[in-house]
């Protein structure tokens, strides 16, 4: 009896490994059409049509490196677009991460009211960047808005254009931009608690002042909270639509020095449909980003410090 008895059990339990499975793939299996049909699909067809000539109205028309070829070689305004996109990558991003530190250092102090001041500063965040753009609309307003109103009464100055001058329209969504830093800063300041507090004594202890403490022990050890944000910033940075898009109407002015990248993208694919171009400039992004992101990687071993290495 013991001999037919073990290799029933392993019969049982083999049955009822797979059963498991059958039951494991079914629970899963919604997510994997989902998985299959809204990203896997979309991105081997933008791949494909990256090669044809497709319009939406007409079939696909195998082009092969026809639309890359014209995109480095015929496009000026991909590469304006393309220098746009890079220049507020390039200014944006690190004031971003100079500007997100120096509010979370204010706000990691304990002074009366700091719960009040972290909402304020977070706030901008919550509205909706269509609202955001119509706001700095008028602020920006070369005639009538606020900031040259102030430039003038305060310092007689006479302000710039702005957004109607192309000298002044990419600092000025750059300035947009640090307008919404709250939201690194939340994440700047979970980084400054984890900040073992016995680092500062002993910084003290060594005679080191508030600008050394700051230098050699928190600015080292927010790293890996400093590079987060420079990867989230940099992807962010590339695919920067919405608010320079409800500034000029889509249409990148003035001179088109607003036109970035994703807006150029979505003119190509959307307004002039154009789609076989649009996902080779799609793939494209992809990959810029790809490379500036492995090369943030590649340079993390140099300045992240991480506890316990």
């Amino acid at each position: 009896m013991g001999r037919l008895t073990e290799p029933l059990r392993r019969q049982l339990a083999t049955r009822t490994g797979r059963q498991d499975q059958i039951n494991g793939i079914l629970f899963a299996l919604p997510w994997l059409l989902g998985l299959s049909i809204l990203i896997l699909y979309p991105i081997g067809a933008s791949i494909y049509y990256s090669f044809t000539e497709y319009s939406v109205l007409r079939p696909p028309r195998w082009v092969g490196l026809a639309n890359y070829i014209k995109m480095f070689t015929a496009d000026d305004v991909f590469w304006l677009a393309l220098y746009n996109t890079v220049y507020f990558a390039v200014f944006s991003v690190p004031l971003g991460i100079i500007v997100g530190v120096g509010i979370a250092l204010m706000l990691n102090m304990k002074i009366k009211g700091l719960p009040v001041y972290r909402t304020i500063y977070f706030l901008p965040v919550l509205v909706p960047e269509v609202a955001l753009s119509i706001l700095w609309l008028w602020v920006l307003n070369s005639q009538f808005g606020i900031l040259n109103a102030i430039l003038w009464e305060v310092f007689g100055i006479v302000g710039p254009g702005w957004l109607a001058d192309e000298h002044w329209s990419k600092p000025s969504v750059i300035l947009m931009a640090l307008w919404g830093v709250g939201q690194a800063v939340v994440i700047y300041l979970a980084g400054l608690q984890d900040v073992p507090k016995e680092l500062y004594d002993a910084a003290a202890i060594d005679g080191a002042n508030a600008v050394k403490r700051i230098r050699h022990v928190t600015i080292p050890m927010i790293t890996p909270v400093i590079f987060f944000n420079l990867i989230m910033g940099l992807i962010g940075a590339f695919q920067y639509f919405t608010i320079p898009y409800v500034l000029t109407g889509g249409d990148g002015k003035p001179a088109q020095s607003l036109m970035f990248y994703s807006m150029y993208l979505y003119r190509r694919a959307f307004v002039m449909l154009e789609m076989g171009y649009a996902s080779a400039l799609a793939w494209l992004l992809f990959i810029i980003v790809l490379v500036c992101t492995l090369l943030v990687f590649r340079s993390s071993n140099r300045w992240v410090y991480y506890a316990g290495r």
